[in-house]
C-alpha cells in the first residue's frame, strides 16, 4: 500500500528527466510534421492523437520504456501521420483512411436514416441545436454530421440568406 502512495528518488528522477526528453521530442517532431499531428480531423487523426499521448505516458511512467524507445516510438507515429497525410491527396486512398461528412437535417427536415447511421439520438439532435442558438427550425440550414464526430449546425436568422453549396461539398445524404 505505501508503494502505492510513495516513490524514491531514482523514480521520480527518471520520470522528472523522461519528462524533459519527450517534451523536446514533441516540440521537434510537432515542428517538423505541422501540427495537423494534434487534429481530430479524420478517424486516423484522431487514433494518432490517442497513440502519441499513449506514446508519452508509457515512456513517462513505465519503467520499462527507455527514453530512446519512447521517442523511436513517437517518430514512428509522426511518420505514419506524415505519409497518410501526403497519401491523402489521392482520392482512393483518402476514401479508405476519412470518413464523409454525413447530413443530419435539410434545412428543418430531420433525415432519420442518416441519424441512425451516425448513431446520433433525437436528444443529442436536439441539444446541438439549442447549443448554436437555434431558436426556430425555419433558421436551419442544414446540420452536419461531421467526420470528426462533432455536429455542426449551418443557420441564419436571417430568412433572406442562401447556404452556400460549397459548404456541403462531399457531404453524403445531399
Amino acid at each position: 500500500m505505501g508503494k502505492w502512495f510513495l516513490s524514491n528518488s531514482n523514480t521520480l528522477g527518471y520520470i522528472v528527466l523522461s519528462a524533459i526528453g519527450i517534451y523536446i521530442a514533441v516540440i521537434l517532431l510537432t515542428r517538423i510534421f505541422g501540427k495537423r499531428s494534434f487534429s481530430k480531423m479524420s478517424s486516423f487523426d484522431f487514433a494518432g492523437t490517442i497513440a502519441i499521448g499513449s506514446i508519452i505516458a508509457s515512456t513517462l511512467l513505465s519503467s520499462t520504456v527507455s527514453l530512446l524507445e519512447g521517442i523511436v516510438g513517437l517518430s514512428a507515429v509522426y511518420l505514419l501521420q506524415g505519409l497518410v497525410a501526403f497519401a491523402r491527396k489521392s482520392k482512393s486512398f483518402r476514401a479508405m483512411v476519412d470518413n464523409a461528412p454525413l447530413l443530419l437535417m435539410d434545412g428543418k427536415d430531420i433525415l432519420w436514416d442518416n441519424l441512425k447511421k451516425a448513431n446520433v439520438t433525437e436528444n443529442d439532435l436536439r441539444a446541438k441545436l439549442r447549443e448554436a442558438n437555434v431558436i426556430d427550425l425555419d433558421e436551419v440550414f442544414a446540420v452536419v454530421f461531421e467526420t470528426t464526430g462533432d455536429i455542426s449546425v449551418l443557420h441564419s436568422e436571417q430568412s433572406n440568406k442562401k447556404l452556400e453549396s460549397w459548404l456541403l461539398k462531399g457531404v453524403k445524404g445531399h
